[in-house]
């Protein structure tokens, strides 16, 4: 995408060609989708006995998207180790919340892509077009034959590995990490106040679509773009952040780029508005976890002087 890229355009629009004002505007709203998050996080531990502090289940998200940026997914795992380190949670148990939490993050944006992209076929048919994509191919590559054989393979390994998980010798020290991380996927029965999570997970995809959507005020290019551009845009670079790279760089410029170039914007405006928007919430992250790694080194410090009292 960069390659011959004229970087004096990007140094004009930092200096002279964005409004500021609406950047600064639309952080607060990737830090809410943060903190959302942790609350909800807080809510599914409770009912398994865990009763982590909020500050940590806070820290540990901000830490996780900061960590996530250097080895992708990575995250996950370790925001269920300070949870463990700080706050004595369950690991197992609180691995098994983070695989409901993507789980009921995965249902609703699907539920909100399948709306955004019926309502606007025409468009999606266009970016699958321009993008080299194309359902009808995919479905095509394999046969029905290919088709009865991959799932059969995929049944096989299955049951394989089951097999010899049983059979190892390490498989009855490690029930209790099963059984611990399987009541965790399904802590979700166990939450009471149920519409509360709900507002929480819509809570976190709105902030999110709040804290891109506000972009589109910084420059003159994308000012003028409508809900629906900014809806979709959003629902197509939240697939491609799946592709594991750091915060989704490159995939994600890509995919937001064509649409905003679909909705009539030049590329050259649509490369400087990717990159400017990905580098800046990149760099939140950053911080965010710059911050999380300072308060979790003072929560370790005065849990000290609290002992030695």
């Amino acid at each position: 995408m960069y390659r011959d890229f004229d970087w004096d355009s990007l140094w004009q629009a930092l200096n002279e060609g964005m409004d500021w004002n609406w950047m600064w505007f639309s952080l607060p709203f990737g830090v809410l989708a943060q903190l959302f998050r942790a609350l909800r996080w807080k809510q599914t531990l409770t009912p398994l006995g865990e009763h982590p502090r909020l500050s940590t289940c806070i820290h540990s998200i901000f830490l996780s998207y900061a960590s996530s940026l250097v080895v992708p997914r990575i995250g996950e795992v370790l925001r269920c180790g300070v949870l463990k380190r700080y706050d004595d949670v369950s690991f197992a148990k609180s691995l098994g919340t983070v695989v409901t939490e993507r789980i009921v993050d995965t249902v609703l944006m699907l539920l909100f892509s399948v709306v955004i992209i019926f309502s606007q076929m025409k468009l999606f048919t266009a970016f699958l077009s321009q993008t080299g994509l194309s359902f009808e191919d995919f479905i095509t590559r394999f046969s029905t034959a290919g088709y009865w054989v991959t799932a059969t393979c995929l049944l096989v390994l299955l049951f394989f590995i089951y097999f010899l998980a049983r059979r190892l010798a390490w498989f009855s020290k490690t029930k209790k990490v099963f059984f611990n991380m399987k009541e965790g996927v399904f802590s979700l029965r166990g939450v009471t106040n149920i519409p509360l999570y709900i507002i929480y997970s819509i809570g976190i995809w709105v902030a999110y679509f709040l804290h891109f959507y506000l972009t589109f005020f910084c420059f003159e290019g994308t000012e003028g773009l409508n809900l629906s551009a900014a809806l979709v845009a959003f629902v197509v670079g939240s697939f491609a952040v799946i592709v594991p790279t750091p915060n989704g760089a490159g995939p994600w410029h890509f995919a937001v780029k064509t649409v905003l170039v679909l909705y009539g914007i030049s590329e050259s405006v649509g490369v400087v508005f990717v990159l400017i928007v990905h580098s800046i919430q990149t760099l939140l992250v950053v911080l965010l976890g710059v911050y999380a790694t300072v308060g979790l080194a003072c929560t370790r410090q005065l849990g000290k002087e609290t002992l030695r009292k």
